[in-house]
């Protein structure tokens, strides 16, 4: 399945981006990966609120082939591996090691012995709190669906699609 996704980045002037870049931060949701957005919508608010070093960011637009993806979201035996792995990594770590799971430990393990090394990726929700993603207050009735990538073969293409302002840019920070 072909499904077209949007990655944002911090805007770096007259240059644009070749590929997408790999997500390095501990604190991903699944490490070390390429994250795009199923929505445009979704990725223009990323950029507003988390890519504001110089004030701009861009989206870039790609049509990435999923059919190697774990998909948590509309597949219910996907998801619920997910869950049950997820699950099992955690209670063996209180009960054997007495101690929380880290998401970092998490993506570790299935990265080099679980559930990542059979996939080309992973489709998931992000769940949000803040209202104005939704047009019900407090009903969290649309899915904000991302996908992050490990192996950016699946990328097909990369277009660049436009700039945009980030919320709360200070150039004197």
């Amino acid at each position: 399945m072909i499904r077209k996704s949007f990655h944002t980045q911090e805007n770096r002037g007259s240059e644009k981006l070749k590929s997408p870049i790999k997500c390095c931060r501990d604190d991903a949701w699944f490490g070390e990966a390429h994250y795009f957005w199923e929505s445009v919508d979704d990725a223009d608010y990323w950029g507003k609120v988390s890519k504001r070093n110089t004030g701009f960011y861009d989206v870039y637009c790609s049509n990435i082939d999923c059919s190697d993806f774990l998909d948590t979201v509309f597949n219910e035996e996907h998801y619920r591996v997910w869950l049950n792995s997820i699950e099992k990594l955690a209670l063996k770590f209180k009960i054997e090691l007495g101690k929380e799971l880290s998401l970092k430990e998490l993506n570790d393990y299935f990265k080099h012995k679980g559930l990542y090394k059979e996939v080309e990726g992973v489709v998931f929700q992000d769940i949000s709190q803040k209202d104005e993603h939704f047009l019900v207050r407090s009903f969290q009735y649309k899915k904000r669906i991302q996908l992050a990538i490990f192996n950016e073969k699946v990328i097909k293409d990369f277009v660049f699609l436009h700039t945009d302002k980030s919320y709360s840019y200070d150039r004197y920070k």
